[in-house]
């Protein structure tokens, strides 16, 4: 660290994330910021979301009371990658069409669909047919990119950090990791299941990315929490892959709570059904949508910004190393009025996130 760096004072301009002098080489904790929203079916503005939460880093303070200094053993964020944000331009016009085919089909309700059902490859046709292609191979080009970088920055001895984008973003990270480290287990911060199969027939959709998980990827465990907004088929299929998830969903945490169940107990059976070693898996709108109005698919619910910290902090108490996570969903808003509310809260999650897992690295001290 440079010499005349003060944490005490504001981010010097030209400074990394959080304000931070530190390079790639002599950083132990790397950002790979994944600006893609190709799929998303509601809400857009998430593919703005790293360089709208490095802009918002500049205001944390970098003292932190639990995990003391979580900057001093480096972070850096790698710039945005121009390739992956012409890929998200060329695909997110093509899955427009077809999600406008989709909503003006006529199709009969379907209680397993958001709106109306939504038509399949076998259902498309023409110009629709080909962008529904061209989305596909873009989400695989995406995937690919995103696991070689991910491969790069792990076999480079850093902790992988992905800043997402919409969920379909860590994809590739999560098949690194799940590489290098065997056994790994997935701690999934949701409103959502994310388990649909090829949602509005977009393989790699943001609501799919958990379904593509567990079906390609050797995840020991899936732990979800916060769960509130979801279709029957993935509830079947959760019940159905009871062996390897476990889902805490909303509606049963706050019955707990409302029953007089402290929050420890119920962070500590969450905790019991993850393994040793995790990766964590945060959508935004886990979280109370007061914290996170601007994203995608808000839902009412969800945790409060310091019952997810703590949740974290406990895994890393009981023993869980954190070898690398994701945040995503994080959206600043696609019109010019919206506020930077929703990046305020995305940098300071994910400065909690990057201390707590630096303290179950054994880099950093914690009370």
């Amino acid at each position: 660290m440079e010499k005349s760096f003060d944490p005490n004072s504001a981010a010097a301009e030209g400074s990394g994330i959080f304000g931070l002098p530190f390079k790639e080489s002599n950083s132990s904790l790397i950002y790979l910021p994944v600006p893609w929203e190709a799929t998303t079916s509601y809400g857009g503005g998430t593919a703005k979301a790293p360089s709208a939460i490095v802009k918002a880093s500049y205001q944390v303070d970098l003292f932190d009371g639990e995990v003391l200094k979580p900057y001093e053993p480096g972070l850096f964020c790698l710039p945005e990658s121009k390739k992956i944000k012409e890929w998200n331009k060329q695909a997110k016009t093509a899955a427009q069409k077809v999600i406008d085919r989709a909503c003006h089909s006529g199709e009969s309700w379907n209680p397993d669909k958001r709106k109306v059902a939504r038509p399949g490859l076998t259902d498309c046709r023409g110009d629709v047919s080909r962008c529904l292609k061209t989305v596909n191979t873009l989400s695989e080009k995406l995937n690919e990119e995103v696991y070689k970088e991910s491969r790069r920055i792990l076999e480079a001895k850093k902790i992988l950090a992905v800043i997402g984008g919409d969920h379909s973003t860590p994809y590739g990270a999560m098949k690194a990791a799940c590489e290098k480290f065997p056994a790994l287990g997935i701690l999934h911060f949701d409103a959502h299941h994310d388990l649909r199969r090829a949602y509005e027939g977009f393989t790699h959709s943001h609501a799919s990315i958990l379904y593509n998980v567990l079906e390609n990827i050797p995840v020991s465990r899936l732990v979800q929490v916060g769960i509130r907004d979801f279709c029957e088929e993935e509830a079947d299929y959760a019940r159905q892959k009871s062996g390897q998830v476990s889902v805490f969903y909303d509606s049963q945490i706050k019955s707990s709570l409302f029953s007089g169940e402290p929050w420890i107990g119920i962070v500590s059976r969450i905790i019991s059904q993850l393994p040793e070693k995790i990766w964590i898996t945060f959508d935004i709108d886990a979280l109370d949508p007061k914290l996170c109005p601007n994203t995608g698919t808000p839902v009412p619910g969800g945790l409060d910004f310091e019952q997810a910290v703590y949740l974290i902090s406990q895994a890393v108490k009981s023993g869980r190393k954190i070898v690398g996570f994701d945040l995503n969903e994080v959206s600043p808003g696609e019109k010019a009025h919206d506020d930077e509310w929703d990046a305020n809260v995305g940098a300071r999650l994910l400065y909690k996130m990057t201390a707590w897992t630096l303290a179950s690295q054994a880099l950093r001290p914690y009370r």
